[in-house]
């Protein structure tokens, strides 16, 4: 193998950097610009060899962490609202719409279904344990678990 074939560590850590850039600062306004600085390239290269590495683009990979980010939240009694500027987005009508587009639920109800689901798991927590190990533990349905 040639020395060209192999990965350059330095040019990967910069896109690392840029990655981990945006983890931390997801719920800041940061736009492509900064993301790129942050990597020593220009954001026209810089979106290239992103794309390239993590099948998105720097922006659908910011998008990607603020829902993740935003389904966490979601699961505890903070507003919607609150939510929504915590993770990043700038107005809640966008913000409800790319959830309910990437998710299949608005964040309102995505957080009601969490609410139920952590309910029902605390009346009913054999339905989420898998009966092959239930019955080896000894765990039935009309049991105390």
């Amino acid at each position: 193998m040639h020395e060209d074939s192999y990965p350059n560590v330095y040019f990967y850590r910069r896109l690392v950097q840029a990655k981990l850039f945006i983890d931390r600062h997801f719920d800041e306004p940061i736009n492509l610009d900064a993301i790129a600085d942050e990597a020593y390239f220009s954001k026209f290269h810089f979106i290239r060899i992103f794309k390239k590495t993590y099948r998105q683009t720097p922006h659908q990979y910011l998008t990607h962490v603020r829902l993740e980010n935003a389904k966490q939240l979601l699961q505890s009694n903070i507003p919607v609202s609150e939510v929504c500027y915590a993770c990043g987005f700038e107005s809640i009508p966008s913000f409800t719409t790319l959830f309910k587009k990437t998710n299949g639920h608005t964040p309102a109800e995505y957080r009601q279904q969490q609410m139920f689901l952590k309910a029902d798991k605390v009346s009913a927590p054999l339905k989420y344990i898998p009966a092959c190990f239930a019955e080896k533990n000894g765990w039935k349905e009309n049991s105390n678990f």
